[in-house]
């Protein structure tokens, strides 16, 4: 016997309940086979439900795509970062820079070791220091570092600054709506199980059959197990060669 199946994806979900109110607005109120007030929360719930999971989907499909220009703009960020910083350490071991000048950077005079720029938050401290650091030793009269200069630094790390605030705002807008999305697929479960258990204690008078058949044209589902469902289409086939079979023929 086939088992009713709710549904276990938001598609799936609005799909039941816009069935259950299209066919019942093309009745008589006293003749749909569950309660009138539940049909009122239906119609008032689909159009949230939707929109809340519209909303969704279009804040996850900008994310992916500001996630593709942010991954980018991390990749240039710390490799143009982390050449610069290796150009000022080869003109200190030259002895054409002073080591003293490293506390411009924030660094350890006496320690020729990078700063790690494995994250954001690296970047974001490390940028920041290298960017005024090199403004001031400038400043104080040294000689620029080339190749790249820190004008060019600057325009990866403010590309890049620039993205993760926008890529943080996106997460955060996901998350928000994704919250709302999952306090109403809550709710219509709620409303599902309602709905399906009216409709099918409406029909329950019927045979098994013939109840599932009037139950499904209200959307509830019902799934055969695999074995089941193997067993139904060989009778289905056996049924088509008793047709087929000559010595099952009448004659006339």
């Amino acid at each position: 016997m086939p088992y009713r199946r709710l549904p276990n994806t938001d598609k799936a979900r609005l799909r039941a309940i816009r069935k259950a109110i299209d066919i019942s607005d093309k009745q008589s109120i006293n003749s749909i086979p569950f309660d009138a007030s539940l049909l009122a929360k239906l119609q008032s719930f689909y159009p949230i439900y939707e929109r809340a999971t519209l909303n969704q989907k279009q804040a996850i499909k900008e994310q992916n795509m500001n996630s593709k220009k942010y991954g980018k703009a991390v990749e240039n960020a710390r490799l143009y970062l982390h050449h610069f910083i290796q150009v000022y350490n080869f003109a200190v071991i030259r002895k054409e820079i002073k080591a003293e000048t490293r506390v411009f950077y924030g660094l350890d005079p006496n320690n020729t070791k990078l700063p790690p720029l494995n994250n954001d938050k690296d970047l974001i401290l490390w940028g920041e220091k290298y960017i005024i650091g090199e403004q001031e030793r400038i400043a104080q009269r040294g000689n620029p570092i080339y190749s790249p200069s820190i004008a060019v630094v600057k325009v990866k790390y403010d590309l890049f600054k620039d993205l993760y605030f926008s890529h943080n705002t996106f997460k955060k807008s996901t998350l928000r709506l994704s919250e709302e999305v999952l306090k109403l697929r809550n709710d219509a479960d709620q409303y599902i199980l309602t709905l399906w258990n009216e409709i099918e204690g409406y029909f329950s008078r019927l045979p098994s059959e013939r109840k599932r058949e009037r139950a499904s044209e209200y959307g509830v589902t019902y799934v055969y197990r695999p074995y089941e469902r193997a067993r139904k289409e060989s009778d289905k086939r056996q049924c088509k060669l008793n047709i087929l079979d000559p010595s099952l023929m009448i004659e006339v």
